[in-house]
């Protein structure tokens, strides 16, 4: 089980130990999907109404097999946003995108940034 924090040092942890799980699954040959992601990190405390709370707030489907995080990143970061928001009891707004995008680039250095509609243009 995981502790979840709103913060750039947790939210490090939560996009490496998501590329961990995603490897995890796929040797084990089960779905890598929200639910089984939940179950993995939260145990007994992932019950079916916190799951569809998270695809409520992520807009996306339990069972809907995801992509790996390196490849398609905002779906994975609306989920870690939606797993945060539910978890600490706060609204999705609460959650630090600065944070959680930074993060991101500290787990994927190679990759492009996150959020891109902040990139400088000059």
């Amino acid at each position: 089980m995981i502790k979840i924090e709103n913060n750039q040092a947790c939210f490090v942890q939560l996009w490496l130990r998501l590329e961990h799980t995603r490897q995890l699954l796929e040797a084990q040959y089960k779905r890598f999907c929200i639910r089984r992601v939940l179950k993995v990190w939260l145990g007994s405390q992932a019950t079916d109404d916190f799951i569809w709370e998270v695809c409520l707030l992520c807009q996306q489907e339990g069972w809907t097999e995801l992509p790996p995080p390196a490849l398609a990143p905002r779906v994975h970061r609306e989920m870690l946003r939606a797993v945060t928001a539910t978890y600490l009891k706060i609204g999705m707004r609460k959650v630090s995108l600065k944070e959680l995008d930074t993060a991101y680039s500290i787990a994927f250095p190679h990759s492009k940034r996150l959020n891109v509609n902040k990139e400088n243009n000059s």
